[in-house]
């Protein structure tokens, strides 16, 4: 009795987790490393890749319902605005060794997994 209790309150909790927007969005970090000699940067990578999959919605020249729900200070046309918040785009959009993170972008053309595990990659470098 105890035990069919305890799995119904943990499928709740899962299931109240699962409908916070912030809690289902953001996974756990991916703990990607920055292999030595690594090659990519942002103009080898990053910036084709926040282009292909990223700047429809997290862009500065976008306001308003055109951001689709984008936090604001959350714009990947520069490799700065990146690297502000370098942590939540492993959260969300990179693999790595301990996660796969898939949960952006939410529509349209979606990363492969190698572009994943570049992204994991390339944030765990500093995003150069």
């Amino acid at each position: 009795m105890i035990r069919a209790a305890a799995r119904a309150l943990a499928a709740a909790a899962l299931a109240m987790t699962a409908a916070c927007g912030e809690s289902a969005l953001f996974g756990p970090p991916t703990e990607a490393s920055c292999p030595p000699g690594s090659t990519l940067t942002w103009d080898s990578f990053g910036q084709a890749f926040m282009t292909r999959y990223c700047t429809r919605c997290h862009a500065r020249t976008l306001t308003g319902a055109d951001r689709q729900g984008a936090p604001s200070f959350h714009d990947f046309d520069t490799v700065f605005g990146v690297r502000a918040v370098r942590v939540h785009i492993d959260e969300t959009s990179a693999a790595g060794p301990a996660a796969v993170n898939t949960s952006m972008p939410p529509d349209g053309e979606r990363p492969s997994m190698a572009e994943r595990l570049q992204l994991g990659e390339w944030l765990a470098c500093q995003a150069p």
